[in-house]
């Protein structure tokens, strides 16, 4: 046992000089920050971080996918590996001072935050996506350009807990082009729905066609009831966009229910 405690000692020691881990004794974070080169130079403490072509930074789209942590200059612990001291603490678990507006409406406690259209700057996320974690106060302003921190327990990963929102037709097609946000039951749900309207759109085309088909040979047969043929044909157009209509109808609900 005593051999043991040794081992894990030296162990530790061993680790610690490889990577120097700073303490702060002031700090308000109660989370784990690694060191990360960040890209943008008016980084302010709190904001948002995530990963981009170009390297780290701070992005200014709603639900970011590549949502990493948060810049926080005076974390808890922080573990740095590397000797280049152009690198920045980002917290990526643990509670952290974030950034946020109200741009998507006051947060309350144990809202979701994610990244908005306000470069390195959190809101209340209102709809399934990536989300940066949960916050731990509340936060409310009228000016919604204004920003503020709040404690957030950060913890980035995909949020689908808003299963009775209601989704837009855009706003599926964005989810369905980013295949890192989509689960396995999503994925399920979005083949079925392009199932349901394809095969709609084959019922509905294939019965149109041999209708009027039959319709051209009726005609030149008998001329004299053109007018009751033509009426049927439109009939029928009427259903074939009937049968449209509701295939797509139900992909949809099966999407947004």
């Amino acid at each position: 046992m005593k051999y043991t405690a040794l081992i894990v000692f030296g162990l530790f020691l061993l680790a610690a000089g490889f990577f120097p881990i700073s303490i702060y004794a002031q700090s308000k974070s109660v989370g784990t920050a690694v060191s990360i080169l960040i890209v943008d130079k008016d980084i302010k403490d709190g904001n948002i971080i995530v990963a981009t072509p170009k390297g780290y930074g701070m992005t200014a789209t709603a639900y970011d996918s590549n949502m990493y942590g948060v810049y926080t200059q005076s974390p808890a612990i922080f573990l740095q590996n590397t000797a280049d001291d152009q690198t920045k603490p980002v917290t990526t678990s643990g509670k952290a001072e974030v950034l946020v507006s109200s741009v998507n409406g006051n947060i309350k406690k144990n809202d979701f935050i994610t990244t908005s259209t306000i470069k390195g700057v959190g809101e209340k996320a209102t709809r399934n996506g990536m989300v940066l974690g949960t916050a731990l106060q509340d936060y409310s302003n009228s000016n919604q350009k204004a920003t503020g921190k709040i404690m957030v327990a950060v913890n980035p990963h995909f949020n689908a807990s808003f299963a009775d929102t209601k989704t837009n037709i855009l706003e599926v097609l964005r989810n369905a082009s980013d295949p890192t946000t989509l689960t396995q039951l999503t994925s399920l749900r979005y083949v079925i729905a392009a199932g349901i309207a394809l095969l709609s759109f084959g019922i509905g085309f294939v019965y149109f066609g041999r209708i009027t088909s039959k319709g051209v040979e009726a005609l030149g047969r008998n001329p004299l009831a053109s007018r009751m043929i033509q009426m049927n044909l439109i009939l029928n157009l009427v259903l074939m966009v009937i049968i449209i209509a509701v295939g797509l109808g139900l992909g949809y609900m099966i999407l947004i229910l």
